[in-house]
């Protein structure tokens, strides 16, 4: 049975979705494709007529996830004063929620470490998403008005979120971990998001 051009199209996106869900919470080199398939709902044998191969789906499912995180830009964006703007980033990703919720959060925590390792399409693919990622993050945030000035601000923000969000995670204190998100929360405020 032949299926129309939109079911496959379908299909490859929930294949995608399930990946960057199991990168983000098993992280590249924890996830098998049978593991991805599976999520899926659908059987191994089928990967092969959408993807190359597990570089290839890397790739993909990393540019899917960094897209996704345009909706949250957007928000930012509204915001009417830099500082406003730094704080919504800096308490939304600094919370406990995006750190209990690994499935659905930052990529670049969840796979940065893998991407180190990895090389040919996948750490390529990685790359192009995650600079898209940071013009589209410093478009939303417009720290300064100078372009180089921002980007440095932007790189740096983005820099202590992530450190901050991975030490976060790695405590086994809960107690602990809540005081760093506090702390980072309140010295990044600081840092960035005054005045409001």
């Amino acid at each position: 049975m032949r299926y129309p051009p939109q079911h496959k199209l379908a299909t490859r996106r929930r294949i995608l979705a399930a990946a960057s869900a199991a990168f983000r919470e098993r992280g590249v080199e924890g996830t098998g494709v049978d593991e991805v398939m599976r999520r899926a709902g659908l059987t191994h044998g089928g990967f092969y007529s959408h993807f190359r191969d597990k570089s290839e789906l890397v790739a993909e499912a990393c540019a899917e996830a960094f897209d996704e995180a345009v909706v949250n830009l957007e928000r930012i964006a509204a915001q009417t004063t830099p500082g406003r703007r730094a704080r919504l980033l800096i308490d939304s990703y600094l919370s406990t929620h995006h750190r209990d919720n690994r499935g659905s959060g930052c990529l670049v925590v969840a796979v940065g470490a893998d991407m180190a390792r990895l090389t040919g399409v996948a750490r390529n693919g990685f790359a192009r998403g995650f600079e898209r990622h940071l013009d589209r993050l410093g478009e939303a945030l417009r720290l300064s008005e100078d372009p180089a000035e921002n980007r440095d601000r932007v790189t740096h923000l983005m820099s202590s979120l992530v450190g901050a969000l991975i030490f976060a995670r790695a405590m086994d204190d809960p107690g602990r971990s809540n005081a760093l998100l506090e702390s980072s929360r309140r010295m990044l405020r600081r840092a960035f998001a005054s005045p409001l």
